[in-house]
């Protein structure tokens, strides 16, 4: 069920049966010279929409810009400071919870995003116990690599050269979703350097064409495919354990 696409009678009805939602997040950000901008909230949104298809989970409309600020040296990234992306965050879960939604699951797509998520939480939680909030509201969060089963997938359809940046799985994973966008492109070297992750221009000196440790050649739509199935299922059942954990009281 995608929140988007009901109405506030279908979502009050939804309540009755469960008070948890979904929200893909990620990042609107280069993802080297073959990867879509979109990549680390496209994935997200793709798994946690599959997954609805299978499971009764609602899903909210996606997060899609985040913590991009070293992608900046790079045409098409759009980034948050962290304080923006903070509260931006609250407000969504402070809407929600209004609604009486309980548990909020964000499901990632983008390593940048988990520290200032995860200060967000921390956010939320201190305002409420300050406050002496007696009903408040559980959030979780999950990168989609680290759902059950998906990153051994990757590792063995991509033994070598995944790296940690436009890596062959999240292209490949974009490449099943939007067959009709996929990119190609000569790399030198085939695979990407790695090294630090500093501020934007550092960045773009250090990984010129905004690889890091990659060789997206090796993505294809059917591994995609592939890794899409396994992480939506292992949503799956992620999100069903967090909902039946201990009432928020």
């Amino acid at each position: 069920m995608l929140l988007h696409l009901s109405t506030w009678v279908e979502i009050e009805a939804y309540l009755k049966r469960s008070r948890t939602v979904v929200i893909p997040i990620g990042s609107n950000e280069q993802h080297g010279p073959t990867g879509l901008l979109g990549t680390d909230w496209l994935c997200p949104e793709i798994i946690a929409h599959e997954a609805q298809k299978g499971g009764d989970l609602l899903v909210a409309p996606t997060f899609n810009i985040g913590m991009a600020q070293h992608h900046l040296g790079f045409p098409g990234t759009i980034a948050l400071r962290p304080s923006t992306f903070m509260a931006a965050i609250g407000d969504w879960c402070k809407s929600l919870a209004a609604a009486g939604f309980e548990k909020l699951y964000f499901l990632n797509g983008h390593g940048g995003n988990v520290a200032t998520i995860e200060a967000a939480f921390s956010e939320l939680y201190a305002e409420a116990s300050y406050a002496g909030v007696k009903r408040g509201f559980a959030c979780k969060l999950k990168n989609w690599w680290d759902l059950e089963g998906v990153t051994a997938l990757a590792n063995r359809q991509f033994p070598s050269g995944h790296g940690s940046h436009a890596t062959p799985s999240e292209i490949a994973v974009t490449q099943w979703a939007y067959p009709d966008q996929i990119k190609t492109a000569n790399y030198a070297p085939q695979i990407a350097p790695t090294g630090p992750i500093r501020e934007a221009m550092d960045f773009r000196a250090r990984f010129p064409d905004g690889r890091m440790g990659s060789d997206p050649a090796l993505a294809t739509p059917e591994k995609g495919g592939e890794l899409v199935r396994a992480a939506a299922a292992g949503l799956i059942r992620d999100v069903a354990a967090f909902a039946a954990e201990a009432p928020v009281i």
